[in-house]
């Protein structure tokens, strides 16, 4: 057996004249290549002379001449490149990507600024029933049902040679045509039937620009090896949402004019679509196709191919069963909102500034609760999460019994300090149990159908949630519950907790355990993996790296 390799601190000392020089190839030292130097020796001659003594038989023997300098490898760019890794957002692209994907989720958050105006447009100004409210709430939800559509669009449907930023660049534009119309033009903000037109056009260019944006969070993720990004969109929209609610009570407070607000909005959205539009989606080093791929598909097959691709993903156990359960926790439960809303609004006359800060108060825990479960709860089992998580949902489902029945005031609690801590808290929960399916999700999408896959699971839960709200209009009318009239309120709070609690029955259709692909998986070594591992040493700052000779290569 030839002994252990071990590396002069200069150079290697030739051994025979007739074979090739192998740092001529490109890559330094193949698998397959048998190097053999001298020992740490400073005479060159004893390597020869122990060679013509030594009965080992030497194996495609390598000659490096004494003039030829070993390529120095510095260690130098191999911590950069680990502590970009961990820094993450430290590198161009990056840089790039947090900028657009973090400003375009903080919009997210930030549209419930125009929505609170909309909301007390549509009580005060246009004195709209709950029923109505809360229909015209869930009618103008239903663009984002249709998110796999634009999903598949946007996986198959190349624009400029880009599948991503064009899309968020189309769905901020038809957010900022449909808000500047209900400032700018008059009719727009009367007439029911425009009103909601233009919602409708809102919210179909917000389901692209969300579809676009999840595609390239979980792509990026799959490219650069680093799970878990939908917990930062959730913090950046939780920061949106929190300064939206902050200042759309604010400015309702002190101005009452709603126009005003959607103008402002549609402003922001300006910038956001200019900030877009300066974006190279090649700058943000993701996967894409070749130009080959690009001409030889046309656009009906490779729509036919991503929607073939997203049937066989979601028929997955690992997908579907999860996926069912969420889903399933969401629709079981009908929202009362609209009629929530309105008799904290004329029952127990709240400023507008109360129901805003109680938003506010619950984006502020969606966001503690997000870093903690970013810390902390990634190594908790998700069905125990998930079963947790539920169970407090209900629970808090029973805060708003505790100010119908006016509880609060017999302990001494003010309807406002009542309504800003505890009113919004139900929907902060039921808010926060999504971020781990997404993560869940994004972690488990094919390569190639990010876009697909993430948007089929926000269509869900989107339909999930207006057909639960539906269900709430359909209790709220068969309780008799009406503007004038709020006696069975408190039943229909009952039914919701009850039903809250259902979804437990099939808790096990949630995994116990995060099944991590193998591109996110460190490779452990083994004994075999250990025994042919390369070897090295580091001299002076710089890294040698050889490979040791074995005796099953020996015997082949």
């Amino acid at each position: 057996m030839a002994p252990a390799l071990v590396l002069s601190a200069d150079k290697f000392f030739p051994i025979n004249s007739c074979t090739q020089n192998p740092l001529k190839l490109p890559i330094l030292f193949p698998l397959k290549s048998k190097i053999h130097c001298s020992s740490h020796q400073k005479n060159p001659k004893k390597c020869l002379n122990w060679y013509k003594r030594s009965k080992a038989h030497l194996v495609n023997p390598c000659i490096i001449t004494p003039d030829e300098q070993l390529p120095q490898i510095s260690i130098k760019p191999v911590k950069d490149q680990v502590f970009r890794k961990k820094s993450g957002f430290f590198e161009k692209g990056s840089q790039e990507m947090l900028v657009l994907c973090g400003f375009g989720y903080y919009m997210n958050g930030f549209r419930g600024f125009p929505w609170l105006a909309l909301n007390f447009h549509m009580a005060y100004n246009l004195n709209m029933d709950p029923a109505m409210l809360q229909i015209v709430q869930n009618c103008g939800n239903l663009p984002m049902v249709a998110k796999p559509l634009y999903g598949i669009l946007s996986d198959a449907l190349y624009i400029g040679g880009a599948r991503r930023i064009p899309y968020v660049s189309i769905g901020v534009l038809l957010q900022a045509l449909s808000w500047g119309s209900l400032a700018l033009i008059p009719i727009a903000s009367v007439a029911c039937p425009a009103l909601l037109a233009f919602v409708l056009l809102s919210n179909l260019g917000a389901s692209i620009s969300e579809v676009a944006k999840d595609a390239l969070v979980a792509e990026y993720g799959h490219a650069n090896k680093m799970p878990g990004l939908q917990s930062y969109a959730v913090m950046a929209s939780s920061i949106g949402g929190i300064l939206g609610n902050f200042f759309g009570g604010f400015f309702l407070l002190k101005t009452q004019q709603t126009k005003s607000m959607f103008l402002a909005f549609a402003a922001l959205l300006a910038f956001q679509l200019t900030l877009s539009l300066k974006t190279s989606e090649e700058s943000l080093n993701l996967p894409h196709m070749s130009d080959n791929d690009l001409v030889k598909k046309s656009i009906p097959q490779s729509i036919k191919k991503q929607y073939s691709d997203l049937m066989v993903a979601i028929k997955e156990d690992s997908i579907f069963r999860p996926l069912f359960w969420v889903v399933s926790s969401i629709l079981l439960v009908p929202i009362l909102s609209g009629s929530l809303f309105c008799y904290q609004t004329h029952c127990l006359n709240l400023d507008p500034s109360i129901i805003g800060m109680s938003k506010v108060t619950g984006q502020l825990i969606l966001l503690s609760l997000t870093l903690l479960y970013d810390r902390f709860g990634k190594n908790i089992s998700l069905r125990k999460v998930a079963g947790i998580v539920q169970v407090l949902y209900a629970s808090t489902l029973l805060l708003d019994l505790i100010l119908v029945k006016q509880i609060n005031l017999q302990i001494g609690i003010p309807n406002e300090v009542f309504a800003l801590c505890f009113s919004g808290l139900a929907e902060t929960i039921a808010q926060f149990k999504l971020l781990p399916f997404y993560v869940l999700i994004a972690s488990l999408a094919p390569p190639g159908c990010e876009g697909s896959l993430m948007s089929f699971l926000a269509s869900s839960l989107c339909f999930s949630s207006t057909a639960s709200g539906f269900l709430g209009v359909g209790l709220a009318g068969f309780l008799g519950i009406s503007s004038g009239d709020y006696t069975l309120l408190p039943l229909g709070i009952v039914i919701q907790f009850f039903l809250a609690l259902l979804p437990l029955r099939w808790i096990e259709y949630v995994p116990v355990s995060r099944n991590i692909p193998e591109t996110y998986k460190k490779v452990g070594r083994s004994k075999r993996t250990r025994r042919n591992r390369r070897v090295g040493r580091v001299l002076y700052d710089f890294l040698y790296s050889y490979r040791r000779e074995r005796e099953s290569d020996m015997k082949r």
